[in-house]
């Protein structure tokens, strides 16, 4: 097995170049108040990159203070390809500014939580994003109050600490808007709700925002909600069961808001059922933009999460001191128009 090759030393850069180790350390360094001509600057420049001269991190992090190191500590954002965007984004926007990202993962348990972010101190990273699958609220613990931190996807109870979370109320009004500009002003549902249920009787986050959106973009309109039916968001059959019965009403809705692709699909299904198309009888607007929105047929026009966003706006407002201050930074909701929205039938 041949030897691993040795890393070039600042003394090999100074041998190249022929001046002292002393004055490589300085251009290296970035220092701009010493007396080096411009010559040998150059000649030090060009022997470090021809010789491939990379820092020494280690003994530089004990002269600054900087591992160049970021640490991210979730519940289950991993688990999924959908949410694993939001990894994604970190990682770019922390190799942008020449950091590593370490990543790890709690389960939503509280005690490996704790572990794991003790484990992220000791290794003394420069900053900590704490991450959380669906937005919620999170009381950060003693372990990073003193230390540069960013909540992703999470809402600070405190106050003191910088938030990333979708802005899910103006995602509600943009829901509304693709109806009204279709012509749609009676006969509008909502299906899903605030997601009120035995173990969330007070809903989610994302619920409560969006009906929020919904409700006042329809005001503001002069338009009524014909209604909400609140249920569970987890699976297809929730959405099924609420169309279900609403298509088998004296007064059907014109048109549906579906507040995520799985109840839309069951939305779809029942349609179906009914002997009804979409969106010829019945237009259909979701919410999250699954891989399921571009495979149903036709394509179900759905406001995404923008999961990349934000985990990149996480890290750069981790890594941007002057910016990252206690606040909420809401991140836009992108629209992905398809062919589940036409005028009603008159």
């Amino acid at each position: 097995m041949p030897p691993s090759p040795s890393r070039v030393t600042q003394a090999d850069v100074a041998r190249h170049a022929g001046v002292s180790r002393t004055t490589v350390s300085f251009v290296l360094s970035g220092r701009e108040d010493m007396r080096i001509s411009i010559e040998a600057r150059q000649r030090i420049l060009g022997a470090a990159q021809e010789l491939g001269y990379r820092p020494n991190l280690t003994a530089q992090s004990l002269r600054t203070r900087k591992t160049y190191t970021v640490g991210l500590v979730s519940d289950r954002v991993a688990s999924t390809h959908y949410a694993g965007e939001m990894i994604q984004g970190a990682l770019e926007a922390a190799l942008e500014r020449d950091h590593l990202l370490y990543f790890a993962e709690s389960g939503d348990d509280p005690e490996a939580e704790r572990k794991l972010l003790q484990g992220m101190l000791d290794r003394q990273v420069d900053g900590l994003v704490h991450a959380a699958m669906s937005t919620r609220t999170y009381r950060p613990s003693e372990q990073v109050r003193s230390y540069p931190s960013v909540l992703l996807n999470c809402l600070d109870e405190t106050g003191e600490f910088t938030c990333v979370v979708p802005d899910e109320e103006e995602a509600g009004r943009q829901a509304v808007k693709l109806l009204l500009e279709a012509g749609h002003r009676d006969g509008v549902h909502v299906v899903g709700g605030s997601q009120v249920t035995r173990r969330s009787p007070d809903g989610v986050y994302a619920g409560r925002e969006r009906m929020r959106g919904i409700e006042e973009a329809l005001s503001a309109a002069g338009v009524r909600l014909s209604g909400v039916s609140e249920c569970d968001w987890s699976s297809p059959e929730h959405g099924y069961r609420a169309a279900r019965s609403l298509l088998d009403s004296e007064a059907p809705p014109t048109a549906v808001v579906c507040c995520n692709d799985r109840l839309a699909f069951g939305v779809y299904q029942a349609a179906g059922d009914c002997g009804m198309s979409v969106p010829r009888d019945l237009s259909v607007v979701s919410f999250d933009d699954s891989e399921l929105a571009s495979w149903l047929r036709p394509a179900l026009t759905s406001i995404a999460l923008p999961h990349h966003e934000l985990g990149r706006t996480a890290v750069s407002l981790l890594l941007s001191p002057d910016e990252r201050e206690p606040a909420v930074h809401r991140i836009p909701m992108p629209v992905r128009r398809r062919e589940s929205i036409a005028a009603p039938r008159r």
